[in-house]
C-alpha cells in the first residue's frame, strides 16, 4: 500500500513536472530565439541555420531552469496533496513524515544524476552541434541586407555601400573596400577599394556574386598604391564569412577537454588544442563550467527538503500561509545562492568553500533538526 501511494505521488509531481518543463521553456526559449534573429538581420545566415541553431540550444535553456522547475513541481504537489487531504492517507497507513522526505530526498537523486548528464553531456553537444551550423554556413540571406545609402559591415573585413537601386532590382554607384593581409609578418595592410556605376546580384547553384560594371579598382599595399578601370567584373562574395563566433566556447566544450585542462594546469603545463588554450587564465571559466555541470546539482536534494518541510504544519493554523510562503522564498533564494556563488569559486577560496559547502551545511542543519524533533511529527 505503501509503495502505490508514493508511486502515484511521485508520478503526479512527473507529470506536472513535465508540463511546466515544457511551457517555461519554451517561453524563455522563444525570447532567447527573438534574440538569435540578429543572425538574420545583421550576419546574414538564412533562416534554416537561425531555426536549427535555435532549437540545439534549447537543452541549454532546460539545463539551467531545471532547478527552478524541480522545486517548483515538488512544492505544488505537496500543496495540493495537503489541501485536498491525500496526505492524511500516508499518516493514517503509519508513513512517518522523516519517511515521506527521506522517499522525496532519494526522488530527488534522480534529478541530480538526470542533471549531471544533461549538463556534462547533452547542453555542451547540443550548443557545439548548434555552432556547427554557424561554421558551415554561408551569407545566404546577404540580399535583404543590401539597403541603399546604408553601409553594409555584415561579413568580415568587407564593407558595401550601394547609394540607390532602381525598380528591377540593379544597383547605382557601389562602393566596395575589401581588406586582407596576406603579409602578416610584416603588419603591412592590404586592401582595395572598388568603385562601379552599376551593378547587379547574381546567384549561380549555391554561390552568389556581384556583377559590377564600368568601374575602378585602387589597391593600396603597404606604401603602394595602385588603380585600373574595368568594364565588368565579378565580385565574389562566398570568399566572405559572417562576423557571428564561430570558434566554440567553453560551455560548448565536453566535460573530458575540461577536466583533462584542469589536471594539466594542475601540473603546471599549458594545453593547446584545436578547441581550447588551456592555461591559468582560461582555467578559470574552465573551473566555474565543471562545478556548475557536476557540482551544481548537489543543490537539488536541498531544494527537496525545502519543500518537504510543508508537511510539518498544518493547513488549519493562521500561519499556514505565512509559512508556506517562507519557505517558497528561502528556496528561490537559496537558486539565486547557488547561481551567484558559482561566480566566484574561481576567485578566492572562501567563494569556492561557500559554494561546496552552503548546501551540504544546509542540508543536514535541516535534517537534523528535524530527527532531533521526530517525536513531535509522528
Amino acid at each position: 500500500m505503501k509503495k502505490l501511494l508514493f508511486a502515484h505521488f511521485i508520478k503526479d509531481t512527473l507529470s506536472f513536472f513535465i508540463i511546466i518543463s515544457f511551457s517555461i521553456s519554451a517561453i524563455v526559449w522563444v525570447i532567447q530565439a527573438v534574440g538569435f534573429l540578429d543572425f538574420v538581420t545583421e550576419d546574414g545566415h538564412s533562416l534554416y541555420v537561425y531555426f536549427l541553431y535555435t532549437i540545439y540550444n534549447f537543452p541549454k535553456i532546460f539545463h539551467r531552469i531545471l532547478p527552478f522547475i524541480f522545486f517548483i513541481s515538488l512544492f505544488y504537489q505537496i500543496n495540493k496533496y495537503e489541501l485536498k487531504n491525500e496526505l492524511l492517507i500516508f499518516w493514517t497507513i503509519g508513513v512517518n513524515k522523516l519517511h515521506f522526505i527521506k522517499v522525496i530526498i532519494l526522488f530527488s537523486l534522480f534529478f541530480v544524476a538526470f542533471q549531471i548528464m544533461l549538463g556534462a553531456y547533452i547542453s555542451p553537444k547540443s550548443q557545439d552541434h548548434a555552432r556547427s551550423f554557424i561554421r558551415s554556413s554561408n551569407i545566404d540571406f546577404f540580399p535583404s541586407l543590401i539597403q541603399q545609402g546604408k553601409f553594409i559591415d555584415t561579413v568580415k573585413d568587407l564593407t558595401i555601400f550601394i547609394m540607390s537601386e532602381d525598380s528591377s532590382g540593379d544597383y547605382k554607384n557601389i562602393f566596395i573596400k575589401e581588406i586582407f593581409n596576406p603579409n602578416k609578418l610584416n603588419f603591412k595592410e592590404k586592401s582595395q577599394v572598388i568603385y562601379a556605376k552599376r551593378g547587379t546580384l547574381k546567384t549561380f547553384g549555391n554561390k552568389k556574386y556581384l556583377e559590377l560594371y564600368d568601374g575602378k579598382i585602387s589597391t593600396k599595399d603597404g606604401n603602394n598604391f595602385d588603380s585600373f578601370s574595368f568594364t565588368k567584373i565579378d565580385f565574389d562574395l562566398n570568399q566572405f564569412d559572417s562576423k557571428t563566433t564561430t570558434f566554440p566556447k567553453i560551455p560548448e566544450l565536453s566535460s573530458y577537454l575540461l577536466i583533462k585542462c584542469m589536471y594539466y594546469v594542475s601540473k603546471d603545463i599549458n594545453l593547446i588544442t584545436d578547441t581550447l588554450t588551456c592555461d591559468k587564465n582560461s582555467a578559470k571559466v574552465v573551473k566555474e563550467e565543471i562545478f556548475k555541470r557536476f557540482y551544481k546539482p548537489i543543490y537539488l536534494p536541498l531544494l527537496a527538503l525545502l519543500a518537504s518541510i510543508i508537511i510539518f504544519i498544518s493547513k488549519e493554523k493562521k500561519n499556514y500561509r505565512f509559512f508556506k510562503f517562507t519557505i517558497f522564498f528561502f528556496a528561490i533564494l537559496v537558486i539565486i545562492v547557488s547561481e551567484a556563488s558559482l561566480r566566484y569559486i574561481s576567485q578566492n577560496m572562501l567563494g569556492l568553500y561557500f559554494f561546496v559547502l552552503f548546501p551540504l551545511l544546509l542540508f543536514f542543519s535541516i535534517l537534523f533538526f528535524l530527527i532531533k524533533n521526530q517525536r513531535k511529527y509522528k
